[in-house]
């Protein structure tokens, strides 16, 4: 969105126009075709864009066309970008949207009011630029960064508070885009001892539709995916229980993730720089929350999809998950937080406890991945494996399963996550 930066705003703050005649920030007169050929860009380019965020959304590939012919007839919906208790990551993340040559074309099909990092007007004239936006109605409100409440005049911009700016600008809004986990559930800010009282955007206000776009920090694929979505079908994903799109949130990362052959294999790395670590095994042992986690890192990945941490050597976070921050650290120690010399069955079923719904068909499945090697040893090595061992093994596996956990299941029934 390099080429966009605030773009109608400046135009509409400064009384002068925006750059390119008005190709960025949705100013320009015309379809999108015609805004393509202006731009020196093939057909043949944004098609294959479309099928890109298609593939994105989880759509079957015959959507393409008809995600470029909405394209080229939608309107221009203003978007109202506010930053409150936050690192400015997922706006980093926004300038670096895959295909820029495209994405920017595609991102320019909303007009973008207000975006204080990056918009080229400042102080009166940017607020001027942002109630404006507002006034209009039917605007979409991306919101970036956790509300603070505990501290009064705490994140004041303009003279105003980050609780009242943000009562202001979804009056009259078409809906909520919530990038990043701080905005989407707290985030950091939130994390104990919360000394600023921060909270996640629902908790303040209501009655608007709401997306959650979580990551720390958010994927710029998805968001532009949700927006292509909106300008084509005039609604948002369907979501699960926390708000978030399943094209986006509707499977683990653990199982679909690259590793995940070697973990099947009983290979991990054990220390950071060993073997194991060095020719890409699993994780697991040096506190990767992969199996706790639901994202699609593994296939849309980062910076134009070139890498994201585990393709990079370092284990996931779990930074989509709600307070992240507090239940999945220590971020280095395996989950349950137990140290053991081997994949034992004793710490697996402790996990169970731990990890609660989510984990709790992953220990099972470690557990059965434990009692499938050792029995093929056995037969290898000839020593005689009676059915009663492998049953004892079962047994502990479903008594462990039967202990209480804490899990919130989604609303449709997919991508429950541990609470």
């Amino acid at each position: 969105m390099n080429g966009s930066y605030g773009a109608v705003a400046a135009g509409e703050a400064h009384g002068t126009s925006p750059p390119g005649d008005g190709v960025w920030g949705g100013a320009s007169e015309g379809s999108l075709a015609a805004r393509l050929t202006e731009a020196g860009v093939q057909r043949r380019s944004i098609l294959k864009f479309c099928a890109g965020v298609v593939a994105t959304l989880a759509l079957p590939p015959q959507f393409a066309p008809r995600v470029a012919a909405a394209l080229d007839r939608v309107g221009c919906p203003a978007v109202v970008w506010l930053e409150f208790q936050d690192c400015a990551g997922d706006s980093e993340a926004f300038l670096r949207s895959r295909n820029p040559s495209v994405a920017d074309l595609i991102l320019g099909m909303i007009s973008l009011d207000y975006h204080e990092t990056v918009m080229a007007a400042a102080g009166v004239d940017a607020e001027k630029a942002r109630d404006k936006a507002v006034a209009r109605g039917g605007h979409l409100v991306v919101v970036e960064g956790s509300v603070p409440l505990g501290i009064p005049g705490s994140c004041t911009i303009g003279g105003r508070s980050a609780e009242e700016i943000l009562n202001s600008c979804v009056r009259g809004a078409a809906g909520i885009i919530n990038v990043g986990t701080c905005s989407a559930f707290g985030g950091i800010p939130a994390a104990g001892p919360n000394p600023t009282g921060a909270v996640r955007v629902e908790d303040v206000v209501g009655g608007v539709e709401v997306v959650n776009l979580t990551g720390c920090p958010v994927n710029a694929d998805n968001l532009t995916a949700t927006i292509v979505h909106y300008l084509t079908f005039g609604a948002f994903p369907a979501r699960d229980g926390f708000g978030r799109p399943l094209f986006a949130y509707g499977e683990r990362i653990h199982d679909t993730c690259a590793r995940r052959g070697h973990f099947d294999a009983g290979q991990f790395a054990q220390e950071w720089g060993d073997e194991g670590h060095r020719k890409g095994w699993c994780l697991y042992r040096l506190g990767c929350k992969g199996p706790s986690t639901f994202h699609n890192c593994p296939s849309v990945r980062y910076n134009g999809g070139t890498s994201w941490p585990v393709a990079a050597g370092h284990g996931c976070v779990g930074c989509s998950e709600p307070g992240f921050w507090d239940t999945m650290s220590p971020f280095y120690d395996r989950l349950p937080h137990v140290a053991t010399r081997d994949f034992s069955l004793t710490a697996d079923r402790i996990g169970l406890g731990v990890l609660a719904a989510t984990a709790t068909g992953f220990a099972a499945h470690g557990v059965g991945k434990v009692i499938q090697h050792r029995v093929a040893a056995a037969r290898a090595t000839g020593i005689a494996r009676t059915a009663t061992d492998v049953q004892d093994a079962a047994t502990d596996t479903a008594a462990a399963a039967a202990q209480p956990v804490a899990a919130q299941p989604d609303a449709d029934g997919k991508g429950g996550q541990a609470t």
